[in-house]
C-alpha cells in the first residue's frame, strides 16, 4: 500500500535521507525506529506528502504522490489519519470541536451531526463525558486519546503515529499501545509509526524496520529484530553506548 523508493532529502548541507526504501503492506502495521535527528520525522512526513522528496519516488497504492498537483495531494491526504507527538490539540477548541475539526472544515457537517461523530470516536478510545472539557483539563494521556480519536474521526485507509508513546508514564504509554493494536483490528487500517520506544515498537507492529544514516539498514518481525545480527540495530535495541552507533558530542 506504502512503498518508499530511494528516497533522499536534505536541508541547505544536511542531508536526512540517503536512498530510503521501504514497503508496507495493506493491513500491516509497520513501525520505523531510530535515533533523535536520524530523519525519521522526515520519513513520515514524506508518506503524507508534507514534504516532497529531492529524488526518488513515494506510492500510495502504486500512485507517486510527489508528483501529485495540489488538488490530488489534497484528496490524497484524506486517505490518512494522524497522531501527532504531543497530540497537537487546539487549546481555544473544546475536546469535540477538536475531534470533529476536518469533519466540520471539510465534510461541511452540521455541529450535532459532528459532536455526535466526535463522542462516538471518543467513546472508541476509551473516553466519555470529555467532550466539552477544554484541552488544558486533560492529562497528557487523555490528550493523546483525545488526537487519536481526532486521527480516525474520518475513518482513514492509513494511520500515522509520531512517537505515540513520547511524554506518558509506562502505565499510559502501554494503555496507548493497546489502543494502537485495537484500532488496526477495528478499522482494518495500515499503519506507520515512528518511535525509539522499543517496548512499544515490540508490541505494535508487524514488522519493524530501522532508519540510520538516512537509509533503511534492516527490517523484520519483532522476534527477527529482537535476534538480528546487525550490529547497528543490536546497538540501538539494547540501548548500548558501545557500538558502530556513535554519540554526538561524546569521545571514546
Amino acid at each position: 500500500m506504502i512503498e518508499l523508493i530511494d528516497l533522499h532529502k536534505s536541508f541547505g548541507r544536511n542531508q536526512v535521507l540517503r536512498g530510503a526504501n521501504l514497503k508496507v503492506e495493506k493491513g500491516e502495521s509497520m513501525v520505523v525506529i531510530g535515533g533523535s535527528g536520524s530523519g525519521k520525522s522526515v520519513l513520515i512526513k514524506h508518506i503524507i506528502g508534507t514534504l516532497k522528496p529531492d529524488s526518488g519516488s513515494v506510492l500510495i497504492d502504486g500512485v507517486d504522490i510527489a508528483k501529485m498537483s495540489e488538488n490530488e495531494l489534497y484528496e490524497t491526504r484524506k486517505r490518512f489519519g494522524m497522531l501527532f507527538q504531543m497530540a497537537a490539540l487546539f487549546d481555544s477548541m473544546k475536546v469535540w470541536e477538536n475531534v470533529a475539526f476536518a469533519l466540520m472544515r471539510h465534510g461541511k457537517l452540521k455541529e450535532k451531526d459532528a459532536k455526535e461523530i466526535a463522542s462516538e470516536k471518543l467513546r472508541m478510545v476509551g473516553l466519555m463525558g470529555v467532550e466539552d472539557l477544554m484541552p488544558s483539563e486533560l492529562s497528557g494521556g487523555m490528550k493523546k486519546r483525545v488526537g487519536l480519536a481526532r486521527a480516525i474521526a474520518h475513518s482513514p485507509e492509513i494511520l500515522l503515529y509520531d512517537e505515540p508513546t513520547t511524554g506518558l508514564d509506562p502505565i499510559m504509554a502501554d494503555a496507548i499501545n493497546d489502543l494502537i493494536i485495537d484500532m488496526k483490528q477495528k478499522l482494518s487500517v495500515t499503519s506507520v509509526a515512528i518511535t525509539h520506544d522499543m517496548h512499544s515498537a515490540y508490541k505494535i507492529a508487524d514488522r519493524i524496520a530501522m532508519l540510520y544514516e538516512g537509509r533503511i539498514v534492516a527490517a523484520g518481525t519483532p522476534d527477527e529484530i529482537k535476534n538480528t545480527d546487525n550490529a547497528i540495530v543490536r546497538q540501538f535495541i539494547t540501548g548500548s553506548a558501545v557500538g558502530p552507533i556513535k554519540i554526538e558530542g561524546v569521545t571514546a
